[in-house]
C-alpha cells in the first residue's frame, strides 16, 4: 500500500472540498478552505519560530475547533503533536512537557489560569488559543495572513504523535505512534464506510486516541467531524439530530447514559450508519440494546493506544458473539501466551499480545518499558502484549476474561474480578460494580466489591454479601461489599481499579 502521510490527505481535501464543512463545534464550523488556510498560516508561525521536522509541540485545552486547526498545523509543518491530559495536575503537566520537550504549548484560559502558579514555571512559550489572560493569544502569535510554511518531507516510520498513557498504573508513559500507523488507521476507517459524506460526532477529549481515531479518518477522507467540548447525553442526541451524524465513536459509559435519556426513543438518529464501541469493554447486554434501539452497524472495537493487534466484532452481523470483543481485524495478528511467553492453543485462556501495521513505535525516552511492552515470536516478530487476559474460540473470536494486574492471588487461587462482576450485575438492585483485591493476612489477597446501587434503593450490604456469596465459588466469596455513589473513570471510562483498592486500604477492614 503507498503510503501518504495522513496531513497531506486532508490538505488535499481543502483543495478538493473547499466549500464542503470541515469542522462544527459550539455552533460555529469552517470549510475546507477555510481549514487549509488557517492550518498554513499555523505552520508558517511554527517555522519562523524555530520549530523543525521531529521537534515537539503540545496542547492543552478543551476539545474545541481552534484545538484541532492548532493540532494540524502542528502536523503540517513537519513537528510532533503532543495532546496533554487536561485532567492532570499542573505539576504533572509540567513534567509532561519536560518529558516530551516541547517548543511551544498552546492553552485556554482554564489551562493558562492552572499553570500560571507553577514553581518553577514552565519555560516553554504559550500560545492562548482563545483569551487567556496573561497568555500571548493566537492572533497576536500568527504569521501575517496569507503566509504559507515551507514544505516538509514526512517519513512513514517519523513521529507522528506522543499519547501519554492516563497514568492508572503508574507515571503517564508518552506513546509514540509513527506516521504510518495513523494512515493505517484511515485506511481501515474507509474500510468500515468512512468517507465524504460521513458526518462524525466526537464527544471524547482531544488528547484521547480514541477521539483522534475518529478525528483524523473523517477529514482525511474529507467528511465533516462535529466536537462536542463537554459531554453531555441530551447534547448529543440534538446535535445528532440537527447535524444528521453518520457515524460516532464512544464509550461504554457514554453509549449507556445516551440509552437512558427518556427522549432517546423519540429521537431521529435514522442517519447513523455506524457506531464505534471503543476504550473499555461493553457488556453483551448493552451491545443488544444498541443494536435493537439505535439505527445502524454496531463494531465492538478492541485495542490498545500503544497499537498492536486490533479485534473487531461487528455486531449488527454476528449477534450471537456479543460476549467477544470479536475477531482480528484484516491484517492484524493477535496470539494468547503463557506467563512464560509460550504460545497457547484456542481455547486456552492467557495474555492477548498483537502484532499489526497500526504499532507504536515505543514509550518515549523508556527503552526498558518498550521492551517489556513487547513479546516476540520464535522467528522474531514483534507484538504489543496487552495485559488483557483471554481466549480464542473454535471461531476465531476473541473473549475478554481480565486485565491481568487486576487478577487476584487468593489462597493459592487466581480469581478474576470480571466473574464476579457477572455475577453482581445479574442482581436487580445493582447498577455497577467493580471488584478488586485487597490485602488479606490469611488468603494474601481477598475480592471486595464497590456497588453502586439503583436510585432510591435501601443499602443492606450483608443482604447483598449473602446473595453474591450463594451464588459464586468457594473461592470466589467476596470478603465485604461497600456502597458508593458512583465508579471512579479515567477519562474513557475505564473504571480505576486503583482508586478503588487504595480507598480500601485507607479505610481499613
Amino acid at each position: 500500500m503507498t503510503f501518504t502521510p495522513v496531513i497531506e490527505q486532508i490538505t488535499s481535501q481543502c483543495e478538493a472540498r473547499p466549500a464542503h464543512v470541515a469542522l462544527v463545534e459550539s455552533g460555529c464550523s469552517i470549510t475546507y478552505a477555510e481549514l487549509g488556510r488557517r492550518v498554513d498560516r499555523i505552520a508558517a508561525s511554527l517555522q519562523r519560530d524555530g520549530v523543525r521536522v521531529g521537534d515537539s509541540v503540545a496542547l492543552c485545552a478543551t476539545s474545541t475547533l481552534e484545538y484541532v486547526v492548532a493540532m494540524l498545523g502542528v502536523l503540517r509543518c513537519g513537528a510532533v503533536a503532543v495532546p496533554l491530559p487536561t485532567s492532570a495536575t499542573p505539576q504533572v503537566l509540567a513534567g509532561l512537557v519536560a518529558d516530551c520537550g516541547a517548543r511551544r504549548v498552546f492553552v485556554d484560559a482554564p489551562m493558562a489560569v492552572a499553570l500560571a502558579p507553577l514553581e518553577p514555571p514552565l519555560h516553554v512559550p504559550l500560545t492562548a488559543l482563545d483569551d487567556a489572560p496573561g497568555v500571548p493569544p493566537m492572533s497576536a502569535w500568527l504569521a501575517r495572513s496569507g503566509s504559507s510554511h515551507e514544505p516538509v518531507t514526512h517519513a512513514a516510520d517519523a513521529p507522528f504523535n506522543i499519547i501519554y498513557s492516563s497514568g492508572t498504573t503508574g507515571a503517564p508513559k508518552g506513546i509514540v505512534h509513527p506516521q504510518d500507523l495513523r494512515a493505517a488507521q484511515v485506511a481501515r476507517s474507509a474500510g468500515l464506510g468512512y468517507g465524504a459524506d460521513s458526518v462524525t460526532l466526537l464527544a471524547t477529549p482531544l488528547y484521547s486516541n480514541i477521539t483522534l481515531t475518529g478525528l483524523y479518518p473523517t477529514l482525511a477522507l474529507g467528511g465533516t467531524v462535529v466536537l462536542m467540548p463537554k459531554f453531555d447525553a441530551t447534547e448529543y442526541l440534538q446535535l445528532a439530530q440537527r447535524w444528521r451524524v453518520t457515524q460516532t465513536v464512544l464509550v461504554s459509559v457514554q453509549y449507556q447514559r445516551i440509552l437512558a435519556q427518556p427522549e432517546f426513543d423519540a429521537c431521529d438518529l435514522s442517519a447513523f450508519e455506524l457506531k464505534i464501541a471503543v476504550g473499555a469493554p461493553s457488556s453483551a447486554s448493552l451491545k443488544a440494546e444498541l443494536l435493537q434501539r439505535w439505527p445502524g452497524g454496531l463494531v465492538d472495537l478492541y485495542g490498545l493506544t500503544e497499537g498492536g493487534g486490533t479485534c473487531m466484532l461487528m455486531a449488527h452481523e454476528h449477534p450471537n458473539k456479543l460476549h467477544t470483543v470479536g475477531r482480528p481485524a484484516p491484517g492484524h495478528e493477535l496470539r494468547v501466551v503463557d506467563d512464560a511467553g509460550v504460545e497457547l492453543p484456542a481455547g486456552q485462556m492467557g495474555e492477548v499480545v498483537g502484532h499489526s501495521p497500526i504499532m507504536m513505535t515505543g514509550y518515549h525516552g523508556l527503552p526498558e518499558a518498550t521492551r517489556a511492552a513487547e513479546w516476540h515470536d520464535t522467528q522474531g516478530k514483534r507484538f504489543i502484549r496487552t495485559g488483557d487476559l483471554g481466549r480464542f474460540d473454535a471461531d476465531g473470536f476473541l473473549t475478554l476474561v481480565d486485565r491481568k494486574k487486576d487478577m487476584i492471588i487468593s489462597g493459592g487461587f487466581n480469581l478474576y474480578p470480571s466473574d464476579i462482576e457477572a455475577v453482581l450485575a445479574q442482581h436487580a438492585d445493582v447498577a455497577e460494580a467493580a471488584v478488586v483485591g485487597v490485602p488479606s493476612a490469611r488468603w494474601g489477597e481477598t475480592p471486595v466489591a464497590f456497588v453502586v446501587l439503583r436510585d432510591g434503593l435501601s443499602r443492606d450490604a450483608a443482604a447483598l454479601l449473602a446473595w453474591v456469596n450463594q451464588r459464586v465459588g468457594k473461592t470466589q466469596r467476596l470478603t465485604a461489599v461497600e456502597f458508593v455513589d458512583g465508579l471512579p473513570r479515567g477519562p474513557v471510562g475505564k473504571v480505576l481499579k486503583r482508586e478503588l483498592r487504595e480507598r480500601w486500604r485507607g479505610g481499613g477492614t
